[in-house]
């Protein structure tokens, strides 16, 4: 499953640097201590309590599940009956499933030669979405047939079986009935073993309207017409694999369709909106290239016949690999080859490849539990950049991963409040909580720290070994080590238990001294915290790959070393004293490095005549960075390096660079001296901006198109005069038809208009946004409509975000817009999220939509008693798969205080002081 992109995260990094000296250290130990212990006052350093769960019994399991489902979409209910071949393991009198929302009308078992018996009570266990049937004689041991009828809702939470409401090409509004069942959401549309380890085929019939496209995992072997109802059909599809039930599928509704084969002979089709057929070909071309580019590198090919992707209008998550009918947003899989912007190709890309490598890396192969998701979820979001990679070269997409997953996962994991990447988990909701960047992001981080530890040719011969002993079965994490050891002879466990079983990672210290023609580097690894230095007794150790390079060749690796131990000293020969000397090549290591003084200065050249890479520019500054957010070094430090990033060339390293300014601009928006930060801002833009300009130049590419939105977006927000009078003419040419604005330049140019602009300016927005007929259109629009200022023009947009114009899924984007827009945003959103507390949790609890909801809107604040207040209105209003996040935001705004008291006065000083003697170029 992919998480939907959120508006950019309003805490985007954290990390560290040089050693301080010994009476500082002494000041920041007592400083992080502190911290620690206002954060033990509010409660916030201790994880949610586990709560009771217990898995289902093991006496009987499914073999085949032959399941009819009539959904009526007029009454949004649907009927069911399913006959499931079972195994009674040991002899029983009640059958224990998992069953939710759903209400069972008859049930019996038959066992097999035997008479049918009949239920005699059916149990609910609510709480833990449970069903106990319970007969009258024992159940003895041996296989048979369990019988049930039963009806449930097609609701509207986006879960389970649920309507999804669209507009016909006419105006009409309409629902189709489609699916989501990860994590535990089968449940809700039959009586199940929902559990992943509990594997079965399935025999799937849909009785729908004969005018609507039905779908689901298997291909189509049968169509006939209803008894009872001329206008209904009957669809039998063919039977599936053994797979796991958060992996079944079936759509309802009304699509075109594109479809082509793939050179491996596997039927393709991307299915889309009545009348958008052509905004499917873009996804189907990719798809097309990456089941034999998969098949090709696992050495295994694709199971099933067919492959459907579909655009689903109402979809909480950003796709979902059910096997053999993947569904999407429809920002996800459609691309109008007229109006969509580079970054939504790139995005629909990746998560094409995404669920595809999931068709063998969950589905063939699928964890044993929830704990092991981290080896689905990690997986895939580190191959799924190999794969654009492969199609896309052109996009340097592994330079976009350090901003867009590495530096995303250590913001988190460097918190208290994190979690190892392998968590145990009972309760359904304990669940929804680990679809985070740790299971995602910090997943894919060390995954792809191993393979480059491994080598490509082992990794795939042990991918290969894992497919092949473990297909249509469950693994843990342990096996996968086991068949990569075998393959590359490394200690890999070992390793890798290291960075799966403890949170958090190391910050490596390193300092170096010449001698003769030789450099000794002296290397120490401590916990990295976001709070400063770490200060407990017993240090948790890595196992650390560590790559070193030198000025001599940068872009390859002088020496790699294991760090095995808490201190280490390595010599580089042949070094001259002239010569820099760099840590974690590539920024693939999953540290973060702390410098001498001496080691950094000799770096700091490298990113101005650009002799450093850019990944490891880009890496330098991100750790810069987060030394200052955790109090280790000052923060004008960092400001005083990211001037020196005049040259940059780099999309990926302006990104990195924009994502920290915007954070400590939303810092210093609880100052008086903001608009001094805004100028800091347009003195490091404006010369790319300059050398970009407004319209693309012959020869440019798809890198160009994302920096110049970047660019001028950022100038535009913080209103530099030029960019802002630019904006203002081109989108009032847009309006008015004279000149449509390219859709890569519509996000900045909407923003900048609307943060300079008055009410007449939003309700053109708001205009513009009815009157889109691409939902990637209405989202661009939804995501900017937070910068405006005025307090009763934010009241506006709140209220249009709970409205009938939004979709539930984006709600979310649009208030987490508003809290990130401004400080009085900020202050209006969460209101808002408290007076509307009812309708959103009604709306999204269960789901991790309510974990995004709460995280863009309260991680912004900087005042200690806001932390105290989140965690009071939680504890009133409790949302049980949130509560982690709750207590990571908390956390957030306490480390934002306590780095606003600590630098605000210096930085502002300094802010002053190049405004009196600006800096030569």
């Amino acid at each position: 499953m992919w998480l939907a992109a959120a508006a950019p995260s309003l805490s985007r990094r954290l990390l560290f640097l040089g050693p301080p000296p010994p009476p500082l250290l002494l000041l920041l130990l007592s400083r992080s201590s502190r911290r620690r212990r206002r954060l033990h006052s509010l409660g916030l350093a201790a994880m949610p309590e586990k709560r009771p769960f217990e898995r289902l019994p093991a006496d009987v399991s499914p073999i085949n599940y032959s399941l009819c489902l009539k959904p009526d979409l007029l009454d949004f209910t649907f009927e069911g009956k399913l006959e499931a071949a079972a195994q009674v393991r040991q002899a029983t009198n009640q059958i224990v499933m998992n069953c939710a929302d759903i209400d069972i009308i008859t049930a019996s078992y038959a066992p097999e030669g035997d008479e049918e018996i009949h239920a005699t009570g059916f149990n609910y266990q609510n709480e833990d979405e449970k069903v106990t049937l319970s007969f009258p004689s024992t159940l003895q041991t041996g296989t048979g047939t369990l019988k049930i009828d039963f009806v449930g809702e097609l609701n509207d939470k986006m879960k389970g079986f649920y309507r999804s409401k669209y507009t016909t090409p006419s105006g009409e509004v309409r629902y189709a009935a489609v699916t989501q069942f990860e994590a535990t959401d089968a449940r809700r549309a039959f009586p199940c073993w929902d559990e992943p380890a509990i594997k079965a085929t399935f025999d799937i019939s849909l009785v729908v309207p004969k005018d609507r496209v039905a779908l689901s995992n298997m291909n189509v072997i049968d169509r006939k017409p209803y008894p009872d109802d001329e206008n209904v059909v009957e669809v039998k599809f063919a039977r599936t694999p053994v797979m796991s039930t958060y992996l079944v599928a079936f759509v309802v509704g009304e699509y075109d369709f594109v479809e082509t084969r793939s050179k491996d002979g596997v039927c393709v089709r991307v299915y889309t909106p009545v009348g958008k057929a052509e905004q499917g070909k873009f996804a189907l071309e990719v798809a097309a290239k990456t089941l034999p580019f998969y098949k090709d590198y696992f050495n295994v090919p694709y199971p099933l016949p067919k492959i459907d992707l579909i655009a689903i209008a109402d979809f909480a998550a950003g796709a979902m690999e059910n096997w053999g009918l993947v569904t999407y947003r429809e920002t996800a899989l459609l691309i109008d080859p007229k109006n969509s912007c580079s970054s939504s190709r790139q995005w629909v890309a990746l998560v094409v490849g995404h669920e595809l490598a999931h068709q063998w890396f969950g589905n063939l192969v699928t964890m044993e539990w929830w704990t092991h998701l981290w080896l689905n979820e990690g997986f895939a979001s580190w191959i799924e950049y190999l794969c654009v990679d492969h199609c896309f070269p052109e996009y340097d997409i592994w330079t976009q991963f350090v901003s867009a997953d590495y530096t995303r996962a250590q913001e988190l994991d460097a918190l208290d409040n994190s979690h190892p990447i392998e968590v145990s988990v009972g309760h359904p909701a304990e669940v929804d909580e680990i679809f985070d960047a740790i299971s995602y992001s910090k997943g894919a981080s060390v995954i792809r720290m191993l393979h480059d530890y491994i080598g490509d040719k082992d990794f795939k011969k042990g991918m290969n070994m894992y497919l092949t002993k473990f297909q249509q079965k469950n693994a843990a994490t342990e096996d996968l080590w086991e068949s990569l050891e075998n393959a590359s002879g490394k200690p890999i466990a070992a390793v890798m238990n290291t960075w799966t079983k403890q949170m958090g990672f190391p910050l490596i210290y390193v300092e170096a001294e010449q001698v003769e023609d030789d450099r000794l580097l002296r290397l120490s690894q401590r916990k990295f915290c976001a709070s400063g230095p770490y200060v407990g007794e017993d240090c948790p150790q890595w196992m650390v790959p560590i790559t070193i390079s030198t000025s001599e060749d940068p872009n390859h690796a002088k020496l790699k070393i294991l760090m095995d131990k808490p201190e280490m000293n390595v010599v580089l020969k042949n070094v001259r004293s002239d010569q820099w000397v760099k840590l974690n090549l590539g920024t693939v290591g999953f540290y973060r490095t702390q410098y001498s003084s001496a080691m950094l200065e000799s770096l700091l050249p490298g990113i101005r005549d650009l002799s450093l890479p850019p990944v490891d520019r880009l890496g330098l500054q991100n750790d810069l960075f987060s030394l200052a957010r955790a109090g280790i070094i000052s923060t004008v430090e960092v400001l005083k390096v990211m001037e020196a990033f005049v040259n940059e060339p780099n999309y990926t390293v302006w990104s990195d660079l924009s994502c920290n300014l915007g954070i400590l601009s939303t810092l210093l928006s609880h100052t008086d001296f903001y608009e001094e930060i805004q100028e800091f801002v347009k003195d490091v833009f404006s010369p790319i901006g300059e050398r970009l300009g407004w319209d693309p130049k012959p020869g440019e590419g798809h890198l160009d198109a994302l920096l110049r939105g970047l660019v001028l977006g950022k100038l535009g927000k913080a209103g530099h005069k030029a960019t802002l009078e630019e904006a203002r003419r081109r989108f009032k040419d847009h309006v008015e038809g004279k000149q449509i604005l390219s859709a890569d330049l519509r996000s900045p140019v909407y923003l900048t208009v609307l943060k300079h602009g008055d009410g007449t300016t939003l309700d053109i927005m708001l205009k513009l946004h009815k009157q889109a007929d691409m939902q990637e259109e209405k989202n661009r629009i939804e995501r900017v409509l937070g910068a405006t200022l005025s307090p009763e023009l934010i009241q506006k947009v709140l209220t249009f975000a709970l409205s009938e114009e939004v979709r539930p899924q984006d709600t979310v984007s649009v208030i987490g817009g508003v809290a990130g827009g401004s400080k009085h945003g900020r202050k209006a959103a969460w209101k808002f999220i408290k007076d509307n507390w009812e309708e959103l949790y009604n709306r999204y609890q269960g789901g991790f939509l309510i974990s995004r909801l709460i995280k863009l809107s309260v991680e912004g604040f900087a005042v200690d008693k806001m932390a105290g207040e989140v965690k009071a209105f939680f504890e009133s209003h409790p949302a049980p798969s949130a509560e982690r996040t709750i207590q990571q935001c908390c956390e957030n705004i306490l480390l934002n205080a306590a780095w606003l008291k600590r630098d605000a006065e210096s930085i502002h000083q300094y802010l002053l002081q190049r405004k009196s003697s600006p800096p030569t170029a």
